[in-house]
């Protein structure tokens, strides 16, 4: 509690004894549920800073893991310290006080620090409680970075301890954490919050079983929070990091797997069908099928058959026709008919993240449905839409039609409309299928679990999932996000697909690049400009980051590379009509030149543009590098990949040349993620690991026992009940993985 919501608003003399007696509870024992302000004095920028880090009780914090751990073995006399450079000391501190700062009113604390070869003053800033915290005259260890001010140096908020006996190493830890901060919370301040908490805490249960710690020489969870905190060793730093990776590996395997045996309980439409059953469909393809797509349909049909609910993830590069297998999984599900009814048809609703690429699924769709009397539908925000146009007429000459959503609705509840595609909107309450049996979420990492299950969920019969993804996944990271689903893999490619010529581009062969590009249009051919920003960084910001942006690189382009050529941006800010035109326009060859961020991604096809150019490589996972170069493959022109980067790095130079020697995208992604890590495989952090999480995805044998610990458990005790701290810890809200 704080002096702030003290002063909030009256109170009797009974309620303001109790808040009192709250304010001073501070020597009492934490509890690990405890809020952070019944235990420390924070001020307004304080709160707002933890609230930002989603950090509100005592838990929270103590779960904070530091970014690394800087070493002070090394001491360094005062008269050797170095202005911008981290240093540590041991002296006799003195001239202790504190006051406010002059002009913000600041509270703070000043003292100085002397070691026999000269003083250096100390000042701390938000933190003026320290002054209270050490005696006068006492021996004591400073960390910090050295700061200067009108040829005068100081410690600005370092790190401070009683040392009692300066010549006594073994005594002091030589590794101090180092934590992530944000405006208003230091490193320093996180540092001791957390070591009053570790002497007050009572000793808090640990939720992974005994015999695994046992089993895997895990430190338990009291050990562990000590020496990630405050590790005497290198050692201790590495066994406390390796317990928490583990747990976090563990408990999210535990909630597929429990995920995994709750389906496995319920009950879904049986298919009866058979890949002699699907030939003659297959055959109409505009392609030989491969034999991974043979495999992917015979996968399909045989989870169709067992009765309860098919969980699959089928995963594959752009092109290697992914659409077409989600195709003939909807064609065998439209001709099968509902157990004991000698009507109507089961029903396949096709979840897509954006309405271009939902829209594009429909197109795909009517092609390969055309020849069959096979009612489709598409649901988005901006409108709906029927193929054939009409019930009555010919479903061999039928084009799709714009009809209402009320009628839409309509035949999609009563089970006249087979397959409904859509975005969002089909999870929505208004939206009704009489007979679903199948539900395919596109790009599926895209949407959020509660948004999958909600497609999913809603129905009495569980329709079998079919989840589908072009970004290229380590084989870790599927294992430990999709425990709860088969895995499919599309690793070949259609025949006659040509490959991708890739150039790396730095600055000085810019105009080389613009002049084969410029050969390839002058032939007819289209290119794509891809961008990391929308908008140019606002110059008043310093940390603004420096990437080309979509609206001043077409401008750019315009005037000063490629004038006779119509040039069209795309980016996520559009609004879905506009962003449908330009995509229509540039399909329709009235635009040649089209410069977007990474919105397209996701699925967008125009077979006419071969060309692609992507700005600041550097700044893009090798994954959604590949996907993104993946968008010049869908037509039959020699498709070309310029990938342009600013950096001179060695390392960042190195990464990109995998683009070009790498098979496919499942090699590179392992490459990505030995190299950056999990959470930046597609570019950014949207995977929902921690960083220690990420860490624990490279390490194969860490994943399969954690995931071997938790099939186990979850065999024996489906629903927990045998082991209440596991329950209890995974219905947590704070602790519960979320992948959104």
């Amino acid at each position: 509690m704080n002096k702030r919501a003290y002063n909030k608003k009256p109170h009797g003399i009974a309620q303001r004894l109790r808040l009192i007696s709250k304010i001073f509870q501070y020597d009492k024992g934490m509890h690990l549920s405890d809020l952070l302000i019944e235990h420390f004095r924070l001020h307004t920028d304080q709160e707002k800073a933890l609230k930002r880090l989603k950090i509100e009780t005592v838990e929270d914090l103590l779960r904070y893991f530091p970014r690394y751990y800087g070493d002070t073995a090394e001491v360094t006399s005062i008269a050797e310290l170095e202005s911008g450079k981290p240093a540590v000391i041991f002296g006799t501190i003195s001239g202790l006080k504190t006051k406010k700062a002059w002009r913000r009113k600041i509270p703070m604390a000043e003292a100085s620090v002397e070691d026999g070869s000269g003083s250096i003053k100390i000042i701390w800033f938000h933190q003026a409680y320290l002054a209270k915290m050490i005696a006068e005259g006492s021996h004591v260890r400073v960390e910090g970075r050295v700061s200067e001010k009108n040829s005068q140096k100081y410690f600005s908020n370092p790190k401070i301890e009683p040392a009692p006996d300066l010549f006594t190493q073994d005594k002091t830890h030589t590794l101090y954490p180092v934590y992530p901060e944000t405006r208003g919370i230091t490193s320093n301040w996180i540092y001791y919050a957390i070591k009053k908490i570790l002497s007050k805490i009572e000793r808090p249960e640990d939720p992974i079983p005994e015999s695994i710690l046992k089993t895997y020489k895990l430190p338990n969870l009291r050990t562990a929070l000590v020496w990630i905190h405050t590790p005497k060793n290198t050692n201790d730093a590495a066994a406390a990091r390796k317990r928490f990776a583990f747990e976090e590996i563990f408990f999210i395997q535990l909630e597929r797997q429990q995920s995994r045996a709750e389906s496995r309980e319920k009950a879904a439409f049986v298919i009866e069908k058979s890949t002699e059953d699907m030939e003659l469909f297959i055959k109409r393809f505009p392609f030989a099928a491969t034999e991974a797509q043979n495999r992917a349909v015979s996968a399909i049909l045989t989870d169709f058959k067992k009765g309860h609910p098919m969980s699959r993830l089928l995963e594959g590069d752009v092109g290697s026709g992914k659409t077409a297998v989600a195709a003939v999984a909807a064609y065998a599900t439209a001709i099968s008919r509902p157990k004991g009814q000698t009507f109507g048809t089961l029903q396949t609703a096709y979840m897509a993240p954006t309405e271009i690429l939902a829209q594009q699924h429909f197109e795909s769709f009517i092609k390969y449905f055309k020849h069959l009397p096979i009612n489709i539908g598409l649901i988005t925000g901006s409108g709906c839409r029927k193929f054939p146009s009409k019930i009555s007429a010919s479903w061999r000459t039928g084009g799709w039609t714009d009809i209402s959503r009320s009628q839409l609705l309509k035949w999609s509840a009563n089970g006249e409309i087979a397959v409904l595609i859509g975005t969002h909107a089909l999870i929505q309450k208004s939206v009704k299928f009489k007979h679903l049996a199948l539900a395919i979420v596109d790009e599926q990492h895209r949407f959020g679990t509660a948004q999958r299950q909600k497609l999913v969920n809603k129905h009495e019969v569980i329709p079998h999932l079919l989840s589908m993804t072009a970004t290229p996944i380590p084989r870790t990271l599927a294992l430990t996000l999709y425990g709860d689903l088969d895995l499919t893999l599309l690793d070949e490619m259609p025949a006659g697909r040509k490959k991708i010529i890739t150039e790396i581009v730095t600055p000085e062969q810019r105009n080389s690049a613009y002049a084969k590009i410029r050969t390839e249009l002058e032939a007819g051919r289209q290119l794509f400009v891809i961008c990391p920003r929308i908008d140019e960084p606002d110059p008043s910001k310093e940390l603004a980051v420096q990437a080309k942006s979509v609206k001043k690189e077409a401008e750019r382009l315009k005037k000063e590379v490629f004038q006779q050529y119509e040039i069209g941006i795309l980016h996520s800010k559009m609004k879905p009509a506009d962003k449908e035109k330009i995509m229509n326009a540039f399909k329709e060859k009235k635009i040649d030149i089209l410069v977007a961020t990474s919105v397209v991604e996701v699925g967008v096809n125009v077979e006419n543009a071969s060309l692609i150019i992507i700005e600041g490589a550097e700044r893009f996972g090798l994954a959604q590098l590949h996907q993104l170069r993946g968008r010049v493959l869908r037509g039959t022109h020699q498709p070309y990949c310029f990938v342009f980067t600013d950096s001179k790095s060695e390392k960042t130079g190195g990464r990109l040349s995998a683009l070009k020697t790498a098979k496919n995208g499942f090699e590179l992604a392992e490459f990505d993620l030995a190299q950056r890590g999990a959470g930046e495989l597609a570019g950014n952090k949207q995977w929902g690991l921690s960083d220690l999480g990420m860490e624990a995805v490279k390490n194969l044998k860490m994943v399969e026992a954690a995931r071997a610990e938790a099939t186990k458990i979850i065999e024996d005790d489906p629903l927990l009940t045998k082991h209440s701290m596991l329950r209890e810890h995974l219905a947590s809200s704070t602790l519960k993985i979320h992948f959104e």
